[in-house]
C-alpha cells in the first residue's frame, strides 16, 4: 500500500471524486447521494466541500479516494462535533479509512479546541465501519433508535465517540 494522506479537495479532483461517489456499494452505505452528472458534482463541491473547514480528500499516493469531514458544532452543542466518511469499494479492507480516521482525530482538537467529542455513527449492520471506529479509539456507546433518515427509511444507529481526554491512538 501507497502513502495515506488528507488534504482539502479541490475543483480539480471532481473526476477522482465522481469515480468512487457514484460506486452503488459506496452510495449504499454512504449519506452521499448519487450525482447524476459532473455538473451536480461540480454545484455539489463548489456549495458544499470547498467551504466546509474540514472537508478532507483521503488520498492515496495523493490520488483522492474518499472522504472524511467533520463538522464542528455549535451553540450548546460547541463542544462536540460529527465525523463521516466514505472510500471508494476497490480500496475497502486495506486499513485507509482507519488510518484515516486516527489522522483526522490525532489533529482535530488541537485544530477545534472547544471541542471535547467527537461523534460517528455506523449502521448496525455495516461492521467494517464499526471494526474503523473501534480500531481508532472511538467507545461504542449505544443505539440511537430511529434516529435519522437513511435513503428514505428511518434507520437505527450505533452510536460512537472519542473524547479529548481518551488516551491518543497511534496514527501508525
Amino acid at each position: 500500500m501507497g502513502e495515506i494522506t488528507l488534504r482539502p479537495y479541490e475543483v480539480s479532483d471532481i473526476d477522482e471524486f465522481l469515480e468512487w461517489a457514484n460506486d452503488e456499494e459506496v452510495n449504499r452505505l454512504s449519506r452521499l447521494e448519487h450525482f447524476n452528472s459532473k455538473e451536480d458534482a461540480l454545484c455539489y463541491f463548489k456549495e458544499v466541500v470547498i467551504p466546509h473547514p474540514c472537508y478532507r480528500a483521503i488520498c492515496l499516493d495523493g490520488r483522492p479516494i474518499g472522504f472524511i469531514a467533520f463538522e464542528p458544532g455549535s451553540g450548546t452543542a460547541r463542544c462536540r462535533g460529527y465525523m463521516g466518511y466514505a472510500l471508494g469499494t476497490k480500496y475497502w479492507g486495506q486499513g485507509i479509512t482507519t488510518k484515516a480516521v486516527k489522522t483526522l482525530t490525532s489533529t482535530l482538537f488541537k485544530e477545534f479546541p472547544g471541542i471535547e467529542r467527537v461523534e460517528a455513527t455506523a449502521g448496525l449492520d455495516n461492521k467494517a465501519s464499526i471494526r474503523v471506529l473501534e480500531k481508532a479509539g472511538f467507545q461504542k456507546e449505544g443505539i440511537l433508535r430511529k434516529w435519522m433518515v437513511f435513503k428514505g427509511i428511518t434507520t437505527d444507529v450505533l452510536m460512537f465517540a472519542l473524547l479529548s481526554t481518551d488516551p491518543p491512538v497511534s496514527t501508525s
